[in-house]
């Protein structure tokens, strides 16, 4: 009995060597930009979140009749890192905003890719 391999499927001819690597190549840069993007995206949000936090515990503690340098020590202790706290106050009102910059994870794009986040609250004043 004579024994026979029968072989199922193609065999890659030579040009198509390397092909999967090639292809990674040019997409693999498109990949990682989605992904510093998303994480990017990630950031900004919840900077965004801890901006608002923040200016809402400055405007409570601004509200109370608290002096300038609490509320705004109550804002940066809740708020992202760097932030500047702006505390504004008329007759019956007290605002509070909170503003950063969300800069790509690693520094990737630079300076120039800062995204400005802000958050704003405002209370009624008990202290009149």
């Amino acid at each position: 009995m004579i024994g026979l391999v029968v072989r199922r499927g193609r065999r890659r001819a030579g040009r198509d060597r390397g092909s999967v690597t090639a292809e990674t190549a040019v997409v693999l840069p498109g990949l990682v930009l989605v992904l510093v993007a998303s994480l990017w995206g990630v950031r900004a949000a919840a900077a965004q979140i801890a901006c608002i936090d923040a200016a809402r515990a400055g405007a409570r503690a601004a509200s109370r009749g608290e002096p300038l340098d609490a509320v705004r020590a109550e804002a940066a202790r809740i708020g992202p890192a760097g932030a500047r706290i702006d505390v504004r106050r008329d007759i019956q009102f007290v605002h509070v905003t909170v503003v950063t910059q969300v800069r790509p994870a690693g520094g990737i794009l630079g300076g120039a890719a800062a995204l400005p986040v802000r958050g704003e609250a405002a209370a009624i004043r008990e202290d009149t």
